[in-house]
């Protein structure tokens, strides 16, 4: 629950205090209960500590062991702690029920060393100092729910959990100005999904990110980074009895992911839309709180009306009804509709950059998602929970690519039942599932006129893409340079996601970033590693049923959740769609902003002037019909950057 931040001489050459000054005032901005700090000449590891749990509150970070000559800077929150006291031993000592998470984490790398990780549950990421090996030893946990930047330079390293802090460091220590990465600024501009894909690249030289599931080891010999965690490797099929079985066992270890996230002696929030996932997590939440005599705070946005104008018939961007059902079945809630009326990607911009640190792709939901933490912030939650990594673990269940998989296999009777069934489910002909089903199973799955997904405007300068070879680099992750990625089997994708750290970079830094400016933990019970392997562990055939996608969670929140939620197979929400309509007052000033970013000599190098203009002059006479074009995304990405350079070239 912190900023942690520091660095070494190996050299044994003293740190000055104008370099610790230098990087705890770049630290300034982040609100904080305690400010604290250890050192020696040549070390210092510091931390802005936020109080987020019962067990922080007073927690002297960083701490030092002076018998085990250990030394610890924590930005975290473990969820297996019971498990924990009870394997290191120290179940009967005076006081250990509050034993800060950072002194569990000190005593598991004495125990498990770079195996230490392993054993963690959680949200973290720390840095120990290790006298007697004389090396800083770093992890992040298996998702990267908490960001950890690091830079070395001949003898010298630095860490911290922003990026800014060791902008300094990494100039002096290179004996230059600050440079950009134009690799990372080729990836940001060519690939058109909002992951990134350099796991430990970012945009400043110099200046390192650890990914996600990985541990650091920096010492005097150099820098060495390990991967400790890999799910898919590891998952073992689970096998029970029948469908009960498998419900229970759904219920019992999200409940168990829900109860760990809901530790903290403030208020307790959730982003609720109107969907399954966030739906779930609430209703798990709202239960578990009534116990404590604690309400749960729900915060859901409320797009402006014309929102809904341009959509496909089977999505919405309105979800306040649906929501409304939710809250009602569900009780114990106190909810909040907010519509953040004046709010739009354009005029957040200035805000994320200096909250981000990055040039961002988070463009749509930008307002919306940094207005909820605001207000959260504001009715003292310290704990903010969502259901962001739902659609890959407990809302798993890709009807359409289940009913191609049966066919290539050849399972006609199971097939035919499928498909009447799921035909009947979301009111559509038999006969056109079953052509989409063939095409998926073929290999054959195009775009139709519905779909967001649309070829997206070359914005990077050609110079810049083939100096860097961003477009192999892209074609070799499955990412087509030309248009936004649809893998042909969802299977594939949920694959890919789990394989690749860097799938989970987004929602770790953005996480990581609203924490430390409004103090407020987000935390993610869809997410936990627990339930995560639970996930992936279950049957296929437990996820699709009698044409029902998502078939586990429906049947396990039976009750939980109202049917019209729990059973909706027609229509998605989808947030962000006003974000065009909320620019119209300033689309004047965007595009002539725009077309001075054409005039500028720096962007030049990394910007396509040409196509950037052309698209500019596709938007003269007024705003897109369509709210997700994608001609306008790069455009906003352009200006993010522009301003971003204007800041550090």
């Amino acid at each position: 629950m912190s900023a942690i931040y520091g660095m070494i001489h190996f050299d044994n050459e003293p740190i000055s205090a104008e370099a610790q000054a230098v990087m705890e005032q770049a630290l300034e901005q982040y609100p904080c209960d305690d400010h604290r700090t250890w050192r020696t000449s040549s070390l210092l590891l510091g931390c802005r500590a936020q109080w987020i749990t019962p067990e922080s509150v007073g927690e002297a970070q960083p701490y030092f062991d002076r018998d085990r000559r250990l030394a610890v800077a924590a930005d975290a929150i473990l969820d297996n702690r019971a498990e924990l006291i009870e394997r290191l031993g120290i179940r009967d000592r005076g006081g250990a029920g509050q034993a800060a998470d950072s002194e569990l984490i000190l005593l598991a790398y004495e125990r498990w060393e770079e195996d230490a990780p392993k054993q963690l549950i959680g949200d973290f990421a720390f840095v120990i100092w290790d006298e007697r090996r004389r090396q800083l030893f770093g992890a992040r946990d298996f998702s990267g729910s908490r960001t950890l930047y690091y830079s070395r330079r001949n003898q010298r390293a630095a860490f911290c959990t922003a990026l800014n802090p060791l902008l300094g460091f990494s100039s002096a220590s290179a004996g230059t100005g600050n440079r950009l990465n134009e690799e990372w600024i080729a990836e940001y501009l060519a690939n058109p999904g909002v992951s990134e894909i350099a796991d430990g690249a970012t945009v400043h030289r110099g200046i390192e990110q650890l990914p996600p599931a990985h541990t650091v080891t920096i010492s005097e010999n150099g820098v060495r980074l390990t991967r400790y965690c890999r799910l898919l490797e590891e998952v073992k099929p689970l096998r029970l009895k029948d469908d009960r079985e498998y419900e229970e066992a759904f219920r019992d270890v999200f409940q168990t992911a829900v109860d760990a996230r809901l530790r903290t002696y403030r208020q307790v929030g959730a982003q609720l839309s109107g969907g399954l996932d966030s739906g779930s997590v609430v209703s798990f939440a709202a239960k578990a709180l009534r116990e404590q005599h604690k309400k749960l705070y729900t915060f859901s946005f409320v797009p402006i009306s014309e929102a809904n104008a341009k959509l496909p018939r089977n999505r919405i961007a309105d979800e306040t009804p649906f929501i409304r059902t939710t809250v009602q079945h569900v009780g114990n809630i106190e909810a909040m509709y907010l519509d953040f009326d004046g709010s739009s990607p354009l005029s957040e911009i200035d805000r994320w950059l200096d909250m981000a640190e990055i040039p961002y792709k988070v463009i749509e939901n930008s307002y919306w998602i940094r207005g909820i933490f605001e207000r959260a912030s504001e009715q003292g939650v310290g704990v903010l929970l969502s259901g962001g990594r739902g659609n890959f673990t407990i809302s798993w269940g890709p009807a359409l690519s289940y009913y191609a998989m049966l066919l290539k296999r050849m399972r006609w009777i199971r097939l035919y039942k499928e498909i009447r069934s799921y035909s009947r489910n979301v009111g559509t002909r038999e006969s056109r599932v079953f052509q989409d089903v063939r095409r998926r199973a073929l290999g054959q799955l195009r775009l139709s006129k519905n779909d967001f997904a649309h070829p997206v405007p070359r914005i990077i300068h050609p110079q810049l893409a083939a100096k860097t070879g961003i477009d192999a680099k892209l074609r070799s992750l499955g990412i087509d340079p030309g248009g936004f990625h649809q893998p042909l089997s969802m299977y594939e994708a949920r694959r890919r996601h789990f394989e690749q750290p860097s799938s989970w970079h987004t929602s770790g830094l953005m996480a990581t970033k609203l924490s430390l400016n409004y103090k407020v933990w987000h935390r993610d019970p869809t997410n936990d590693q627990r339930v995560v392997r639970f996930c992936l562990s279950v049957p296929e055939e437990q996820y699709v049923r009698n044409g029902m996608d998502r078939a586990l969670i429906r049947r396990a929140t039976r009750s939980l959740l109202p049917d019209p939620i729990r059973l909706n197979q027609t229509v998605r929400g989808i947030q962000g769609a006003d974000g065009v309509r909320r620019m119209s007052g300033d689309w004047r000033l965007f595009l002539k902003e725009l077309k001075e970013l054409s005039s500028d000599s720096a962007m030049a190098e990394y910007v396509n002037v040409p196509v950037l203009l052309e698209n500019v002059e596709r938007w003269n006479n007024g705003l897109p019909d369509n709210p997700f074009d994608t001609s306008l995304n790069v455009l906003m990405r352009s200006l993010i950057l522009y301003r971003f350079v204007k800041r550090y070239a």
